[in-house]
């Protein structure tokens, strides 16, 4: 039987600020509570909601760890008694990926049972930790509230991000023509080689007037944004009748002074809405929506996390600057 530490190592924010204040300390390994597994991390993602809470703007919900960190892979090491011990109870041993609300950026972590899913086959742990962020959000906003369909048409903005890389690649591999924006001509290239039917360097061209272009004047069915600001005018002017506009990030601004008429006039939908702070019982509906959904597309490698590259633990603060610099495509990875 595995000998479980009382300690390990794990990144602390110090105080809020820039990535130096990131640091590797000592902590406790947590005990799961009801309902919940422990997992021993071999690998956990990156992801900008990271950066938002090292800086102050993002903090943790009631209850959840300081520790940064959203999405894990790993071994289960322990459960808690209140799991059940028959079916498709997860078990000691078990490789599994899981959304967390914190507590990534370590070598334990507690989860809520209903938030892991077993590793799809054909993939490493490392390559499993990039999926439970980024997919959960795609699916639940690009299908679920987007209810984008085969056949339909949508616009990703942020294409070269986690979200965006992921976004390109189920929406391909689902029926549907998929374009993006991205900051530079190759992070263009890449959106394109991902699956994406035109890709929109924002800094050269006026992504309106592209759509047009590439759709015939038709426009889009969905658009999913993670900007916000003054893009909200320009997001209702690239959809057709009954599109469908999902807000789910707000990198420029929060507010945003809008002509509500094309709302009217087109029947649009607007939507949006955030993970982190939803209850285990939501996470883990997503989590069977993925599994039944998504994951035999990762099985048959039609979809694959796109992994830029890995630091170990103990360089966190470097990971997060590698991705504030705007340079890195798809994913970044912590290997403990």
């Amino acid at each position: 039987m595995l000998r479980i530490p009382t300690s390990m190592k794990a990144i602390e924010i110090g105080s809020p600020g820039g990535p130096d204040v990131l640091r590797l300390v000592e902590r406790p390994v947590p005990e799961p509570r009801d309902g919940e597994v422990l997992v021993r991390i071999a690998a956990a993602g990156i992801n900008r909601p990271d950066i938002m809470q090292r800086q102050g703007k993002y903090p943790p919900p009631p209850g959840a760890s300081d520790v940064p960190g959203l999405e894990i892979a790993g071994e289960i090491v322990a459960r808690s008694t209140s799991l059940t011990s028959g079916g498709d109870a997860l078990r000691e041993a078990d490789q599994v990926c899981a959304l967390v609300s914190g507590g990534g950026y370590a070598e334990y972590c507690a989860v809520p049972a209903v938030q892991c899913l077993r590793v799809p086959g054909g993939i490493s742990l490392k390559d499993a930790a990039a999926i439970p962020e980024t997919y959960f959000t795609v699916w639940t906003n690009l299908f679920d509230r987007g209810r984008l369909q085969r056949g339909e048409r949508a616009l990703i903005h942020g294409g070269a991000g986690g979200i965006g890389t992921t976004a390109i690649q189920l929406g391909r591999a689902l029926g549907a023509t998929m374009f993006a924006t991205a900051g530079s001509r190759a992070k263009c290239d890449a959106c394109v080689a991902l699956g994406a039917a035109r890709a929109i360097a924002y800094r050269e061209e006026d992504f309106v007037e592209a759509v047009k272009q590439a759709t015939g004047g038709e426009g889009l069915d969905v658009v999913l944004d993670v900007v916000g600001g003054d893009y909200l005018q320009r997001n209702l002017a690239c959809l057709r009748l009954n599109g469908r506009l999902v807000q789910i990030g707000l990198m420029s601004e929060s507010k945003s002074t809008v002509d509500l008429r094309p709302v009217l006039q087109k029947r649009l939908t607007i939507t949006g809405s955030t993970l982190r702070a939803r209850t285990p019982e939501e996470k883990g509906a997503i989590a069977r929506a993925v599994e039944a959904n998504v994951w035999p597309l990762v099985e048959r490698g039609e979809v694959r996390p796109a992994i830029y590259t890995t630091f170990p633990l103990a360089q966190a603060a470097a990971a997060h600057r590698l991705l504030e610099s705007g340079e890195v495509i798809g994913k970044i990875v912590l290997t403990i």
